[in-house]
């Protein structure tokens, strides 16, 4: 199949892209600080949606809201072709420190790099698809729209996210997570009057906290665990009857992070017959997987970063955190790449990352963001090859016989 016009060669059709998301800057700027203004938590980034959907109205998207039976969700598309490039806009910031994440970059790299690409995607034969994906954080928006199906027609997916390097795709790897809360159930009595005749729930927290840290001393350095005391007593004379721990566990093997789970509920049931206390086990959110990056797609995005004045010179590894971009990358080729907000040196997930998140530097990233996602959409299309390839095995994972569980 023959996706350029006989005349037109790649550089054409690039060179088009970067002069589209050029004249965007402006908009896409402006759209960046409004979301960081916004602010809005998971589930509920009512106006970030809402404005991130009428901007590809505008651009002749068709676009549906409220997908997956998620309010906040959305899908948009653009085109006919055949290979079906996804890119993934997030929007929700965190609680206190706002878009210390720079969630406001993703989204809006995300946005240009759609428009860029709808104007070359009849040239190109693709259909470019943005979905609009909230509760990144917290939540598991892209678990959920994954389970609902909106994943299964895209070709590749990408998304791009700052921090404090340019990172090749291939050199950045997040662990999966799991979250649970346990609930410790006892039995009240007067703390002075009558303490035998009390069952604590608070001291099954204690126990569990000793054993975890004790495991600790035993797992690799690519396991974490986390864990703190949501409820556990009101009053010092009475004995805690209930306490809930909230906790979670990661690693950057989905296998080593499920055999993980297994060790510290261990700990909580540790916790519980030390004391007598009756345990209950709930997900809190859904589990995320680790990333996998897709090599085919990752080579190119380091090209299309060099491209727009981003060489990677440095590949040292970048790797922790977790991110629901990893069950997207578990279903079908992704990438999920770091880019710098130049000058920061500040951490994601603090107030100073937050402040850069808007700063000359961060508009300068959703301009060059959305630039490299968008070239790298038009190598992949124009490697006949390649194309060949990863249209095969989309059909391969979207056959009668495919198992659409979550993974």
């Amino acid at each position: 199949m023959t996706t350029l016009a006989d005349q037109e060669t790649t550089a054409d059709i690039g060179e088009a892209v970067v002069a589209e998301i050029a004249g965007l800057r402006d908009r896409l700027v402006r759209l960046s600080h409004d979301i960081h203004g916004y602010a809005e938590l998971s589930f509920e980034e009512h106006r970030a949606a809402a404005a991130l959907a009428d901007a590809l109205v505008g651009a002749g998207f068709d676009v549906e809201r409220g997908v997956a039976d998620l309010p906040t969700a959305f899908k948009a598309s653009y085109g006919t072709g055949d290979l079906v490039v996804g890119i993934c806009a997030e929007y929700d910031a965190l609680p206190d420190v706002g878009h210390a994440c720079g969630h406001n970059i993703i989204a809006t790299t995300a946005l240009g790099a759609a428009l860029g690409l709808a104007t070359v995607a009849d040239r190109l034969g693709i259909t470019v698809k943005v979905l609009g994906t909230p509760a990144e954080e917290h939540g598991g928006g892209k678990v959920l729209m994954i389970d609902a199906g909106l994943f299964d027609d895209l070709t590749v997916a990408m998304m791009v996210h700052p921090g404090n390097a340019d990172t090749h795709p291939a050199d950045t790897a997040t662990q999966g997570v799991s979250r649970w809360a346990a609930t410790f159930t006892g039995k009240a009595s007067h703390a002075a009057a009558a303490p035998q005749l009390g069952v604590n729930a608070a001291d099954a927290a204690v126990v569990t906290q000793v054993a975890l840290g004790l495991l600790r001393q035993q797992l690799p350095a690519t396991a974490r665990v986390a864990a703190f005391v949501r409820e556990g007593g009101r009053a010092t004379n009475i004995i805690p009857e209930r306490t809930v721990v909230d906790f979670e566990v990661r690693e950057f093997d989905l296998d080593a992070q499920r055999g993980l789970h297994a060790r510290v509920l261990a700990c909580f049931e540790a916790g519980a017959l030390a004391t007598g206390c009756t345990l209950e086990l709930e997900e809190t959110e859904p589990e995320y997987a680790p990333l996998r990056q897709d090599a085919r797609l990752a080579d190119r995005y380091a090209a299309a970063l060099g491209r727009v004045g981003r060489p990677i010179a440095d590949r040292s590894p970048l790797s922790g955190g977790s991110t629901d971009m990893g069950n997207v990358s578990q279903l079908l080729p992704s990438i999920h790449p770091m880019i710098a907000v130049r000058g920061s040196e500040n951490p994601p997930h603090t107030h100073g990352f937050a402040r850069d998140a808007v700063s000359a530097e961060a508009d300068a990233t959703v301009v060059d963001g959305a630039t490299a996602m968008a070239l790298t959409a038009v190598s992949v299309a124009q490697d006949e090859a390649l194309r060949r390839e990863l249209l095969a095995e989309q059909r391969d994972r979207t056959a009668p016989t495919t198992d659409r569980s979550r993974r």
